[in-house]
C-alpha cells in the first residue's frame, strides 16, 4: 500500500477502510512507515519505530477478523512523545542523553489505555528536552538525543514546544493521531504552529503515570490530531481513574470514555465567549495574527457566538511571576526516577547535572540552568516561597481568575488567539481546545483556543468542533 492512502486520512475515514476489508493494520503500518522514511528526515520528529509494530498489528488484524473491533483506535498507528513510558522494546528519554538507553519497566497509564483500545504504538517522537524545562534559551523542539524537530510548513518557523514532534509528526502525516504532553502550552502551542488540534484536558482527568515529570500540580497528557472528532476519540480512551495517580479520583463522574456525542455542528449558536483585554497579548501578535484572529470572531459572531472583551481582574497587571515549576521539578523528577527501579541511568537530579557535565559538547549546547536552579531547592516542596506561589497561581488563575470572569459574564469558554495566554488555564489545572485559525502570508499557521473551567471538556469540544467545521482552515502541510 502506497503512503498517499493515508494522506489526511481521519480515524472514521481509516476504520471503514479496515471494516471493508480494504485495508489492514498491518498494511496501515507499512503505509505510514514509509511516510515516515520518506518524509521524516527533513522534520526529525520521530525518534525510534517500535520493532514490534507489525507484529502487533497482524495480532490486532487477526482478532478483528475473528472477534470484530474493539473500538475506533483497532489498529490504528499511534506515536507518543518521548516522556510517556512504554514497559516494551522503546526507550523513554524526554530526550535526553542520559536516559537515552532507559526502557520504563511498565507502561504508562497512557500507553496502557492506548494498548486495551487496540492502537498500535507505531514509536517515540522527539521533543523540547526535559520538556523545556532544562535551561533558558533553548529552542522549542531541540533536544540532545534527537537533534532540532522541523515545522512542516516553514522550516524556518518555530515547531512550538515541548510536544513539538507530537504536533509536526500528525501535521506531516507519520501517524493517525498523537500523544502529546503540557505543562504550560506544550500542547497547545505546537498545536497552533502546526494547524493541528490539540487538547490540554483539566489535570486529573488523564493520569500523570508513568510520565516524566516538571509539575505535579499543572502536568498532564492530551491528544493531538488533524481534526477535532479524531482529538476526541484519543481523549475519550486515555481517561480513567488510575489509583497511582490521586489526581484522577477527582474525575469521578465527570469524565467520559466517548466524547463524540459532543461533537455538535451547531455549538456556537447562543454561545457566550470572552476575549481577555487587548492589553493581555495584543503587543505579542504580528498584524497579521492580529487579522486572522478578527476573522475568526466575525465567524463566531456569524455562527451565532456572542463574544465580549472581558477583563479578569487578577490579571490586570499581565501575567505574574511564579517558581512553581522550579520547586516541584526536583521532586517530581526524582520520583520518575525511583520508579524506574536500580536499572535508573540517572537516580538525582545531581547526577543527571553531573552526566551532562561530563559530555558538555554532546548534552549542553544550550547549558543547564533550569537544572542548576531546581538543584539548590531542597526537594520536600517545603519552602514557603513555594506553598505560597502555589496557593496565588490557584487561587489567581483559578477561582479569582478564569472562574470568576466566566461566572460574571455567564461565558461558555474564554477565546485567546494560539497559546497566548495558556499559561492562565495552565497554572489553574483547567483545560484548552487549540483548532487551526487560518494562515499567514509566509504560511505560518495560527490556531485559536478556547479555555473554559475544570472538567468542561465537552463543552470545548462542541465550541472547537462548530468552529473546524464552519471554517474548515486546516490544509495539508507541504512536507
Amino acid at each position: 500500500m502506497s503512503a498517499t492512502f493515508i494522506h489526511e486520512a481521519t480515524l472514521a475515514q481509516l476504520n471503514a477502510a479496515l471494516e471493508s476489508g480494504e485495508l489492514t493494520a498491518e498494511r496501515l503500518v507499512l503505509a505510514y512507515l514509509e511516510r515516515i522514511a520518506l518524509v521524516d528526515p527533513q522534520l526529525n520528529a520521530v525518534l525510534e519505530v517500535n520493532p514490534d509494530a507489525l507484529f502487533i498489528a497482524r495480532a490486532l488484524d487477526q482478532e478483528r477478523s475473528l472477534h470484530g473491533p474493539r473500538g475506533p483506535l483497532h489498529g490504528i498507528p499511534v506515536l507518543l512523545k518521548d516522556n510517556i513510558d512504554t514497559g516494551d522494546k522503546l526507550h523513554t528519554s524526554a530526550g535526553s542523553l542520559a536516559l537515552a538507553t532507559s526502557r520504563a519497566p511498565q507502561d504508562a497509564f497512557v500507553a496502557a489505555r492506548l494498548r486495551q483500545a487496540g492502537a498500535v504504538i507505531l514509536g517515540k517522537v522527539n521533543m523540547t528536552e526535559w520538556a523545556n524545562f532544562m535551561t533558558q534559551g533553548m529552542p522549542s523542539g531541540y533536544s540532545s538525543r534527537g537533534g532540532q524537530v522541523v515545522n512542516p510548513y516553514d522550516p524556518a518557523f518555530d515547531p512550538g514546544g515541548s510536544s513539538a514532534g507530537s504536533a509536526v509528526a500528525v501535521a506531516a502525516n507519520l501517524c493517525a493521531v498523537a500523544v502529546g504532553t503540557e505543562t504550560s502550552g506544550s500542547i497547545l502551542d505546537p498545536a497552533s504552529n502546526n494547524a493541528i488540534v490539540g487538547i490540554k484536558p483539566t489535570v486529573g482527568l488523564i493520569s500523570r503515570t508513568g510520565i516524566i515529570p516538571i509539575a505535579f500540580s499543572q502536568d498532564t497528557a492530551g491528544p493531538m490530531a488533524r481534526t477535532v472528532t479524531d482529538a476526541a476519540i484519543l481523549l475519550g480512551t486515555m481517561t480513567g481513574i488510575d489509583p497511582a495517580d490521586p489526581a484522577t479520583g477527582a474525575s469521578e463522574g465527570r469524565s467520559y470514555t466517548d466524547y463524540t456525542p459532543f461533537l455538535d455542528r451547531d455549538g456556537l449558536k447562543g454561545a457566550r465567549l470572552g476575549i481577555v483585554r487587548k492589553a493581555y497579548f495584543e503587543d505579542e501578535l504580528t498584524e497579521e495574527q492580529q487579522r486572522l484572529f478578527a476573522e475568526a470572531i466575525e465567524v463566531l459572531r456569524r455562527e451565532g457566538a456572542t463574544v465580549e472583551w472581558v477583563e479578569i481582574e487578577s490579571c490586570r497587571d499581565g501575567y505574574w511571576r511564579s517558581n512553581v515549576l522550579l520547586y516541584e521539578f526536583k521532586a517530581a523528577l526524582e520520583a520518575y526516577f525511583a520508579s524506574l527501579g536500580p536499572s535508573a541511568p540517572v537516580r538525582t537530579l545531581a547526577e543527571l547535572i553531573a552526566f551532562n557535565e561530563g559530555r558538555p559538547a554532546a548534552a549542553l549546547k544550550y547549558g543547564q540552568t533550569l537544572l542548576v536552579a531546581a538543584e539548590r531547592t531542597r526537594g520536600t516542596l517545603t519552602e514557603p516561597a513555594y506553598l505560597l506561589d502555589r496557593l496565588k497561581d490557584q487561587r489567581l488563575a483559578g477561582p479569582e481568575g478564569i472562574d470568576a470572569v466566566m461566572a460574571a459574564h455567564r461565558l461558555d469558554a474564554i477565546l485567546f488567539p494560539g497559546s497566548f495566554g495558556a499559561w492562565l488555564p495552565a497554572r489553574a489545572g483547567y483545560p484548552s481546545i487549540t483548532v487551526p485559525g487560518g494562515y499567514t502570508s509566509a504560511n505560518h499557521p495560527l490556531g485559536i483556543t478556547f479555555t473554559g473551567t475544570a472538567w468542561s471538556e465537552p463543552t470545548l469540544i462542541r465550541l472547537g468542533y462548530a468552529f473546524e467545521q464552519a471554517t474548515k482552515l486546516r490544509r495539508p502541510a507541504s512536507a
